[in-house]
């Protein structure tokens, strides 16, 4: 008499997130079960949704989590290499599509322009970061690049490398931006002094410096406005 194969137990549909996102889409899932599919499994001791909570408790959620390090993520015991690396390339991918305009290039006209194109980026940033935009004869951007990390002064940002990009671009203007990690963006003397050196630079080279804005925590300040750039 042949016995029939034991039926492996059913886990309720929350412990299997995979199943809800193909049944109710991923926008009805939790952070803790969009982490859980990208770790895939979990370790002897608990299951893949514990990792998963694990981890954003460890980074206190996922705005912390979205700046983590490889070294960082592989310090959490359950998450080797292979897991960390996919995590750090979904993160990033998602920071990516964020930041990416579709169809027309991104016009910058506005202080406010400049901010919303930076601000999730660059806001939670636990370090100074100094930002050019370069922009085309219609303040189209054409380029964004990190030109340096640090407290700002005149000896880090340089203007050759803030212009530099700006030439090899072809770029008719700029717009500098960098952040303060305690959300304040008050200028401090030092501001002040590296925006007016950067834009008598700018008239040198016939490169217009547009604004210099401060980036803090869902709040910017533009040194324009400010009446610092003429």
């Amino acid at each position: 008499m042949t016995q029939s194969p034991a039926t492996k137990p059913t886990l309720p549909l929350q412990e299997m997130p995979r199943e809800r996102l193909v049944q109710e889409g991923a926008a009805y899932l939790s952070n803790q079960e969009l982490l859980a599919i990208l770790l895939r499994t979990g370790t002897t001791n608990e299951s893949v949704l514990q990792l998963a909570n694990r981890l954003l408790v460890e980074f206190d959620g996922i705005m912390m989590l979205k700046e983590a390090s490889l070294e960082e993520l592989q310090a959490i015991k359950g998450i080797g290499q292979v897991k960390a690396v996919e995590l750090r390339a979904a993160l990033e991918l998602g920071k990516r599509i964020h930041t990416t305009q579709q169809g027309e290039r991104y016009s910058i006209k506005t202080p406010e322009d400049a901010s919303d194109y930076v601000m999730e980026e660059m806001r939670f940033l636990t370090q100074e970061h100094f930002v050019a935009i370069y922009l085309n004869t219609k303040n189209q951007v054409l380029h964004k690049k990190t030109l340096f990390i640090g407290s700002l002064n005149a000896s880090i940002v340089h203007p050759r490398e803030v212009f530099k990009e700006a030439l090899r671009r072809s770029a008719a203007s700029i717009v500098c931006l960098h952040n303060h990690p305690s959300g304040d963006p008050s200028p401090s003397q030092e501001d002040r002094e590296v925006t007016k050196r950067l834009v008598d630079c700018g008239k040198v080279l016939g490169v217009e410096v547009l604004d210099h804005i401060i980036i803090g925590d869902q709040r910017y300040t533009s040194l324009r406005e400010h009446g610092i750039i003429p």
